[in-house]
């Protein structure tokens, strides 16, 4: 048994019918079905980096556009797996049933063009609850800290590790959960939590500023002038840093807050377990400027590993090494 964590179109749009109807929910453009059928990895990805936006406006990197391939074949798949959804302070759960999704083609929700359609396939399930089998309310609030990171993400239909799918499935089953509580790990986070209760959102804040800050003064400093020059020498191609903050972090959510260069999950101040994987801002083309579509969120240690590389040099080099590893 599988546990994913759902998130269902821009601003959880699907997620009404979903609740109503006891349905599992996903979207594919009209023009990216042919090819996902097809198994034409390749052409989908293309596709979608060179003619398609996030929600965010921001065109998808590689890594996200591969992820989409397999989103509507995962939903057509599952069977007898448990999706969770946070929704308004509450963790709702159900399990997947047997039977092919029913496919609608209908015009997309805040559609970029006119003319921009898109499949949603809603597959059966149980119907969702908010409590567990044993009838206790699952609030948002009372989870533990590390449970609430690892069911806190930006990614669709993105699957937990078997560690996490079993403290998942003890929660939602009433279970004694005191096993992973007692790790020094979780009790370590726990009494960081308790001393100061920093939330995901707020780390995810917290990390987006402290780039922006490193940026603006990495380019000061290179320049040798003052920050509120920069703009002039096309350094910093942002008119102060509100806008430079608000890019950043429609590009980490573009990003599904995985690593640019290596897909690794990536980890914010605060409530980081391994410094290494810490947000951290590059400039794809090294030679380039802190400008939009130059800039891509990565692990700490694989932008100091990058330096001054070229971006494409670098993700070759990464996919030795990924080869290698297989």
């Amino acid at each position: 048994m599988r546990v994913f964590i759902a998130n269902f179109g821009r601003e959880n749009y699907l997620w009404p019918t979903c609740l109503a109807q006891g349905t599992i929910a996903t979207l594919e453009a009209e023009d990216e079905r042919p090819l996902r059928l097809a198994g034409d990895r390749d052409g989908y990805i293309t596709l979608v980096t060179t003619t398609k936006t996030t929600t965010a406006g921001i065109p998808p990197t590689r890594q996200v556009a591969s992820r989409w391939f397999n989103l509507a074949g995962i939903l057509e798949e599952t069977d007898g797996d448990v999706w969770i959804h946070r929704e308004k302070g509450s963790l709702w759960w159900t399990t997947s049933r047997p039977g092919a999704p029913n496919v609608t083609l209908q015009q997309a929700h805040k559609p970029s063009h006119p003319s921009h359609r898109v499949y949603v396939l809603h597959k059966p399930a149980h119907p969702w609850a908010d409590r567990t089998k044993s009838g206790e309310r699952l609030p948002w609030r009372a989870l533990h800290p590390e449970a609430q990171e690892f069911l806190f993400t930006e990614s669709t239909l993105q699957q937990l590790s078997e560690d996490n799918a079993a403290y998942a499935l003890r929660l939602l089953n009433g279970g004694d959960l005191q096993p992973w509580h007692d790790r020094p790990a979780w009790q370590v986070k726990a009494e960081r939590y308790r001393r100061n209760p920093v939330t995901m959102l707020d780390a995810k804040q917290r990390t987006i500023a402290q780039m922006v800050m490193t940026a603006r003064s990495t380019a000061s400093h290179a320049n040798g002038q003052e920050v509120s020059r920069t703009i002039k020498n096309k350094e910093v191609a942002f008119r102060n840093p509100q806008e430079f903050e608000a890019y950043v972090a429609l590009l980490l959510d573009a990003q599904e807050g995985l690593c640019n260069l290596t897909g690794v999950r990536l980890q914010y101040h605060g409530i980081e377990e391994d410094p290494e994987l810490l947000c951290s801002l590059d400039r794809i083309n090294s030679d380039g400027h802190y400008a939009p579509g130059n800039l891509q969120i990565v692990c700490r240690f694989a932008n100091r590993w990058k330096n001054d590389d070229h971006d494409e040099n670098f993700q070759r080099l990464i996919n030795i090494v990924r080869n290698a590893a297989t």
